[in-house]
């Protein structure tokens, strides 16, 4: 079956209002009254609304479509399908295949809105739609609860413009809002996204329970986003995700039994290179374009070529991508990340602490780069771009039981990866241009690909000549992070 899907950004902001609420006259078009009802979907655990997620049928005047909204960064991506079945369009459950995991999908909620409101409008066009949601929540057909809010969807204008319509509205009698989906609201719980802590004086296996538990939670809500493929920071973060997991694991093996975390680490390692096939060409692809975009028109339209076969080199991975996230073999793991975030097993090894553990890692690092010539190899630079990566995952676990400088030693440990990510990036990028060159016919496309190789190299000695000063900062930061008290 064809489905007609609509998909677009929400940027909403959220007031509770009482039952007495107006609007204040606000310049701008009237919008038509509504009645429409909203029929939630979810698991019997609830396992999409705890991640902010709504799935929900709605029906408005006899038509009916379904709506699957999804955080993305600071708003929410928001798709949309007409159909009159009863049950969710297969695209959408395609999308929340690892979350349902093949779980039932069933009724949760069902609510009635009663939608008044006005579109703003300024001298330089539309600035939002504002509207009055009275909301009733139905058990059949009665009434069980009612609330009221307004939400404000921003259309244009600027920030200090929407700063005072929220205050134009809040002398009106609104107030700050719950800026969470109406479902999670009516069910009373809080969204898995929120992130847990735990006090600095908790065990050290309770500060990896939590460090952790993010990282399963990051994954579960990029993993919606990666399926639908349009975004290629939700690919990026659930990657970070399976890495961040894996590093925290090796961090921390000293509070684990070996087997129990050996065996987290392979399946995440299997993740986590499905992910990076698809990852390193979004990256390549990024740095091409970047590159292409200082080139002569007709010199840009004879390289246009040479990204057109990546993005079929990238078409490939991402079919194999999505073979491994269809397969049991992803069902299982999920399973076991959940069930390891609240049981994870522990060692026998006690007085170990949080701070040993990031110091056993700097150390690690400071050791590896001590031993680099003065003309390091592409290859000895990529190590210790993972080994930094490693220290600073480790610091990040023991952060909340430390001073402020671990916090200054985890910015700078950022600074230098982003040095040697940019050398590993341009290496991998030229790479695959020297790849393609034997099957360039063309003298035209050799010589506009030459220039290009030759801007990545000049990359690559930039990023060389920045790290010997970045990893001085970052010694010293280490130092001060992690020196014993005198």
């Amino acid at each position: 079956m064809e489905y007609q899907l609509r998909e677009w950004v929400e940027h909403e902001i959220k007031l509770n209002i009482g039952s007495r609420f107006r609007l204040p006259d606000i310049p701008g078009d009237t919008l038509a009254p509504r009645v429409f009802t909203s029929t939630y979907f979810d698991t019997a655990g609830h396992r999409l609304a705890r991640l902010g997620i709504s799935l929900r049928r709605l029906t408005d005047h006899r038509k009916t479509r379904w709506q699957l909204k999804l955080p993305h960064k600071r708003s929410r991506l928001e798709l949309e399908i007409p159909s009159h079945h009863g049950t969710p369009p297969e695209p959408f459950l395609d999308l929340l295949f690892g979350l349902l995991r093949n779980e039932p999908c069933e009724v949760i909620a069902k609510l009635r809105t009663k939608r008044s409101g006005i579109r703003a409008q300024t001298m330089e066009g539309p600035l939002a739609t504002i509207v009055v949601d009275r909301v009733t929540i139905l058990d059949g057909r009665r009434a069980i609860g009612r609330f009221s809010e307004i939400e404000i969807e921003r259309l244009g204008g600027n920030e200090k413009e929407m700063n005072r319509l929220k205050s134009l509205l809040r002398s009106a009698g609104a107030e700050e809002g719950d800026p969470r989906p109406k479902i999670v609201k009516v069910l009373g719980i809080q969204p898995d996204s929120t992130a847990p802590t735990v006090a600095a004086s908790a065990p050290p296996l309770d500060h990896f329970k939590v460090m952790i538990e993010n990282q399963v939670k990051e994954l579960l809500l990029h993993d919606p986003g990666t399926r639908f493929g349009k975004d290629p920071e939700e690919l990026h973060r659930m990657r970070v995700s399976t890495r961040k997991f894996r590093a925290l694991l090796r961090a921390a093996k000293v509070l684990l039994l070996p087997e129990w975390s050996n065996s987290l680490r392979t399946e995440m390692g299997w993740l986590g290179q499905a992910l990076g096939a698809v990852r390193d060409y979004d990256v390549l692809l990024a740095h091409l374009q970047l590159e292409a975009s200082s080139l002569l028109p007709a010199e840009k339209k004879i390289f246009c070529r040479v990204l057109i076969s990546l993005e079929t080199k990238r078409s490939v991975a991402r079919a194999h991508l999505l073979e491994a996230l269809r397969s049991d073999r992803y069902l299982k793991l999920l399973n076991y990340l959940e069930e390891a975030v609240h049981h994870p097993m522990p060692s026998t090894t006690e007085g170990v602490t949080l701070k040993e553990i990031a110091r056993k890692e700097f150390n690690k690092l400071r050791r590896m780069v001590r031993q680099l010539k003065s003309n390091p190899s592409d290859q000895e630079l990529h190590r210790v771009r993972i080994r930094t990566k490693r220290a600073r995952y480790a610091a990040e676990l023991a952060q909340r039981t430390m001073e402020k400088a671990v916090s200054r030693y985890i910015k700078q440990s950022k600074r230098l990866q982003g040095v040697l990510g940019d050398h590993q990036d341009a290496i991998i990028a030229e790479k695959q241009l020297r790849e393609l060159l034997p099957g360039i016919r063309s003298y035209k496309s050799a010589f506009v690909m030459g220039q290009v190789v030759a801007r990545l190299h000049s990359r690559r000695q930039q990023a060389r000549a920045a790290f010997p000063q970045e990893w001085e900062k970052l010694k010293k930061r280490g130092r001060l992070a992690f020196s014993e008290p005198s």
